[in-house]
């Protein structure tokens, strides 16, 4: 009788439960039935493998230039989702209603189980904390105090590279020169750590497990937004216990990612605690002179009152999100403006003749170097068109309306001025589809055109309002969640470009680049390896202009 009964409620339990996704999805693509959007692939799958696996670039294009400023996309099991790249819209979900638009459960849940709780994981009162204790660290006033480490390390880079062509021109895989040094710059500024001397083309365990991380996680599209409900099973020792079961290649390899991060996390923050317990600076300041965002972060915690104070397990998390958040998406940033300039060798030369006028490749201030017109407008530039992260998601958690900055036709001819919002609703913050927007950037909008922020921007883009923190871009979001290194990546960047330009030129191989969709974009040579690489001829700047 016990048994029948324990049936019955899981039966009646089933039954409720799919007549509640059944309501909430009919709700849901009621609401959005008039607005524009591609064909779902399957009831399934909707259009989430088209747009978030690897070979999704065609169809991000798609989705952000072919159907205007709002889209309506198909989710897994009939969902709607919505892509919004409207400036006004993109203001109301980020910035005036940003309380009801938070990142997505499957969000949540990935970045916790990759780094533990904190920045990019936690919500709410919890984020706020996090982020106040972390501000100090990431402004402009400490940027000038660290910019000499930034130099000490892109100088090693320099060398590292030279012994490389010592005998001449060769074809170097610069994202493995840019990932070990974007790594080694956040260790020491970030961590106040060590991971790789540069002195070599070689091997980091460290570096590369950051390096395959995306391309790995591109490939379990659709158990990313299956984390929210397995997350649930059992306690953390069981699911650990089934993940070490499957035997899927990209999950083990995901896991082994994680447990390498996390390892070398927690070695760092005991050394620090240690030295810290002891008041032995000495140690402290082995690297970065004690000036690194930990060391900082670690000292503000100690002082901080106990309801605003960080769990240790937190301060770890924050040590794993730091590594992950800027190795990645400045390396690979810094790849594509390195093939961007060997692409455009006129854009390349003036920069270089801008660079060494003001002797940037040595060591000048910050202020100094973050006044080089040319230079901002490359990274800018290449920030703008091909931003790391072509999207963001956020969902509702409760009804709202979504107001346009002008009217749109929608399916039927029917103009909309205003999007209804159902509770749960996906949204996906279009970062390209407002970057590229011609209608504000105008019909060159497409097109990698540094001179552009050299004059007055176009009045469409000054006189909207992007929410975003950086240049009137998207690329590194909005409001409470923005991206808070910015400053720390835009400098790192400039300081690597001004220093490799002034001692090397770089040209294309005939070998074929593909950009591949991930949470972050990498290189691979070809669509058939997944190894993340970009190879670039790179010659010493003499030798250049002896020939």
């Amino acid at each position: 009788m016990a048994l029948i009964e324990w049936w019955c409620s899981v039966l009646i339990f089933g039954a409720a439960a799919l007549t509640w996704h059944y309501m909430d999805v009919h709700k849901g693509r009621s609401a959005l039935r008039h607005i524009p959007g591609p064909p779902s692939e399957s009831f399934l799958k909707g259009n989430v493998t088209q747009f978030f696996s690897r070979y999704g670039t065609n169809f991000q294009r798609h989705v952000a230039f072919d159907f205007g400023p709002v889209v309506r996309l198909n989710g897994m099991f009939g969902r709607s989702m919505l892509y919004v790249s409207d400036p006004k819209a993109l203001h109301t979900i980020m910035i005036k209603e940003e309380p009801i638009f938070q990142e997505a459960n499957w969000f949540i849940s990935l970045n916790d189980l990759l780094f533990g709780r904190g920045l990019l994981s936690t919500l709410g009162d919890k984020h706020r904390k996090q982020r106040k204790l972390l501000n100090p660290a990431f402004s402009v006033a400490h940027m000038r105090h660290i910019i000499p480490i930034f130099y000490h390390v892109v100088h090693k880079l320099r060398d590292g590279v030279k012994n490389q062509i010592k005998n001449g021109a060769e074809e170097i895989d610069m994202l493995s020169w840019m990932g070990r040094t974007a790594l080694e710059l956040i260790g020491q500024g970030g961590l106040g750590y060590s991971f790789d001397p540069l002195t070599e083309e070689a091997h980091n365990e460290d570096g590369h497990a950051l390096k395959v991380l995306f391309p790995n996680l591109a490939n379990l599209a659709i158990a990313r937004l299956m984390l929210p409900y397995l997350i649930k099973i059992g306690p953390a020792a069981f699911r650990r216990f089934i993940v070490n079961l499957i035997p899927h290649q990209d999950v083990q390899r995901v896991k082994y990612i994680v447990d390498t991060m996390n390892s070398r996390s927690r070695e760092i923050f005991a050394k620090k605690k240690a030295a810290l317990l002891k008041g032995n600076e000495a140690i402290l300041q082995q690297v970065g002179s004690g000036k690194d965002i930990m060391s900082i972060l670690m000292r503000a915690n100690t002082i901080t009152s106990g309801d605003d104070r960080l769990p240790e397990d937190e301060l770890v998390a924050q040590m794993s999100m730091l590594v992950f958040a800027a190795t990645d998406t400045t390396s690979n940033t810094l790849a594509r403006i390195l093939q961007n300039l060997a692409e455009h060798s006129d854009v390349q030369d003036k920069a270089r003749a801008e660079i060494m006028e003001a002797n940037a490749g040595e060591d000048i201030s910050y202020d100094s170097l973050d006044q080089l017109p040319l230079l901002d407008a490359i990274c800018r530039e290449t920030l703008r068109l091909y931003p790391p992260a072509e999207f963001i998601t956020r969902t509702a958690n409760k009804d709202t309306i979504v107001p346009l900055s002008e009217p749109i036709v929608g399916n039927g001819g029917k103009m909309i001025g205003e999007i209804p919002i159902v509770k749960g609703t996906e949204v996906i913050i279009g970062v390209l589809g407002c970057n590229a927007s011609k209608e504000l950037w105008g019909e060159d909008a497409r097109e990698w055109k540094p001179e552009r922020w050299l004059s007055t921007l176009p009045k469409m883009v000054t006189k909207n309002t992007i929410p975003g923190v950086y240049a009137n871009l998207m690329t590194f979001a909005g409001g409470k969640r923005a991206c808070i290194g910015f400053k720390f990546s835009e400098m790192e960047m400039k300081v690597v470009l001004a220093v490799l330009l002034s001692n090397f030129t770089f040209e294309l191989t005939d070998k074929p680049i593909e950009w591949n969709t991930a949470a972050v974009r990498y290189p691979t040579v070809g669509k058939v390896s997944n190894k993340p690489q970009l190879p670039l001829k790179v010659r010493l700047l003499e030798d250049a202009n002896a020939t």
